[in-house]
């Protein structure tokens, strides 16, 4: 049995504590002498004024306004007296937590531009990177094969870098368990060496000491889909004492999502850590009815004590590489060998079976859509269903894949149309379920503006609002406002994150809850949200009325100890 898991609430009212108590004396001058205070007269940074606030934690709006100075919330309350440097107009606007994107992949190109214009522009102000297994620290085996060292891949120069690029939103990290396994064991299937064991799981120490806020694994992505579950429990162990989630992208979200739930499940109790189930779905319509299954198994879980929740993208498709149609077993060895599989004389039959089996499973090629290409010969492909793009130039589309994959050395990206609607209803609403894009950063403009990317990355936030709350009625504001941003700063542990409240940190979106909507689409993934009148990060506008602030600043987050 787990020790008892603190109530959400509990936890983010106690952890902010010591912020307001630091900040309860600001803003007044007192003197022992007499027993009253005299407050001074100041201007704030920013005042944001007439609003409905959603402090976060699930509570119905309160029309307040809100100040803030040094990056910080300084005050809230019913028409503040004292100006700010800047002032916001929030009458008939919902004012809220800046959103917190719990499993992102808005770190992959932020070298290449760090606006992450796509992400900021949806109201998120912090992500959480390092999913799926793969993770900024640890690299891979140094030159000549040789294990990495793993007190050389330092989560602290990965942090410190973040802060140096100086991007438009807060980022936190997981360390990636797949990433551990390639820089000690490589990509070939077989078991970890008691040696090896012990250098990854000195790994996975030395990220959470230098502040990762979980650890996360990619089973259907290899070589993190070699790990059996001995290794994936002592790898997460560490997690335990320091009550940070093991997230998990499962081994098999369609035909096998149950066995992999109870994998899942078997993880969290043999590591007696809290357990986030990655993008949660019921994929392909043969396994849609497999949902009140995967909600019991949870409720049993939390009721044997575990501490067991997920989060869920707003959208019936998924994102992936091409190659994850393919068997896992086709590519032990990394990419040379599955590349030489897929037409060697021995393998390629096998593994046409298999991989056309899986296709059929999400409903034929045309749901298959081809989202990135590196070569030229497949630009062409980019945006169009494989199915009626490979008919088009008269080619079969298992062949045409092949091709692909061959000539983009393994890297081709893919939207898979698989799941239901009315699950994702049911899901979004679940009250362990929080809000994620699953989604990487893009801009309309420069570098990153390429490909077909899955328009998750451009508006995951807005459209659960939009569409989740407004037109489906799944859950209400405060409820979705609650799964967007106290409840995953809580799974984390980003204590002065995720709440509005005087002495902690200043992250806030202000929206029209009547006109806030995605606007990007699977054919027009390049579109910005609209009904966002701005977007604060550490105290500083980001974006208003859609434009960009002057400066940009996100930093590097650590998990409260």
């Amino acid at each position: 049995m787990h020790p008892p898991v603190p109530d959400r609430r509990a936890f983010i009212a106690a952890t902010a504590a010591s912020f307001l108590a630091a900040a309860g004396a600001r803003g007044a001058v007192a003197w022992t002498a007499a027993p009253w205070v005299i407050t001074s007269r100041r201007a704030y940074d920013l005042v944001i004024r007439g609003g409905t606030l959603f402090d976060g934690l699930g509570g119905g709006g309160t029309e307040l306004d809100l100040a803030i100075t040094g990056g910080r919330i300084a005050a809230s309350g019913r028409r503040l007296a004292d100006r700010g440097t800047e002032e916001i107009d929030a009458r008939g606007l919902i004012v809220a937590p800046g959103f917190i994107d719990v499993h992102s992949h808005g770190d992959g190109n932020m070298e290449e531009d760090p606006r992450q214009e796509s992400v900021v522009r949806q109201g998120i102000t912090t992500i959480v990177v390092g999913q799926d297994g793969s993770s900024r620290g640890p690299r891979a085996r140094a030159a000549g094969g040789e294990p990495t060292d793993p007190r050389a891949q330092s989560f602290n120069a990965a942090f410190e870098a973040i802060d140096r690029l100086q991007p438009s939103v807060n980022v936190a990290s997981m360390i990636g368990l797949g990433s551990v396994r390639a820089a000690i064991v490589g990509e070939d299937d077989r078991p970890a060496t008691a040696d090896e064991m012990a250098r990854m799981t000195a790994m996975v120490e030395v990220a959470l000491a230098q502040g990762a806020c979980g650890a996360s694994s990619g089973l259907e992505y290899t070589p993190g889909a070699f790990a059996p579950v001995a290794e994936l429990i002592a790898l997460c162990t560490p997690l335990s004492s320091r009550r940070l989630p093991y997230a998990t992208h499962m081994r098999n979200e369609d035909d096998q999502l149950l066995e992999s739930i109870d994998e899942s499940i078997a993880v969290s109790r043999g590591a007696r850590c809290p357990l986030q189930i990655a993008h949660l779905k019921t994929q392909g319509p043969r396994n849609w009815n497999k949902l009140d299954a995967v909600f019991a198994r949870v409720a049993a879980a939390r009721a044997e004590g575990l501490d067991v929740a997920f989060d869920r993208y707003p959208w019936i498709a998924y994102q992936t590489g091409l190659s994850n149609l393919f068997p896992v077993w086709s590519k032990d060895g990394g990419t040379p060998a599955f590349l030489a599989r897929l037409v060697a004389p021995g393998t390629a039959a096998r593994i046409r079976t298999e991989a056309i089996g899986k296709v059929d499973l999400i409903g034929g090629w045309d749901n298959v859509l081809v989202a990135s290409a590196r070569a030229a010969e497949d630009k062409p492909a980019e945006g169009k269903r494989l199915g009626a793009y490979a008919k088009s130039i008269g080619s079969d589309p298992y062949e045409l894949s092949v091709a692909m994959l061959r000539r983009n050395n393994g890297s081709v990206g893919m939207v898979g149309f698989a799941m239901s609607e009315e699950n994702l209803d049911r899901i979004l609403a679940h009250p362990y379920g929080m809000v994620c894009s699953d989604g990487g950063a893009f801009a309309t403009d420069g570098p990153t503006r390429r490909g077909s990317p899955h328009p998750r990355g451009a508006g995951s936030f807005p459209r659960v609002i939009a569409k989740y709350v407004r037109e489906r009625k799944a859950l209400t504001l405060e409820q979705a406002i609650h799964k967007m941003t106290a409840l995953p700063a809580s799974r984390v542990r980003l204590a002065d994150r995720g709440i509005l409240r005087p002495g902690l940190a200043a992250d806030v979106v202000v929206f029209d809850a009547d006109r806030i909507a995605d606007t990007a689409t699977y054919e027009q993934p390049f579109g910005y949200p609209v009904g966002i009148t701005a977007v604060i990060v550490n105290g500083l506008i980001a974006v208003r009325e859609g434009q960009r602030g002057a400066q940009r600043a996100g930093k590097a987050l650590r998990p409260a100890p």
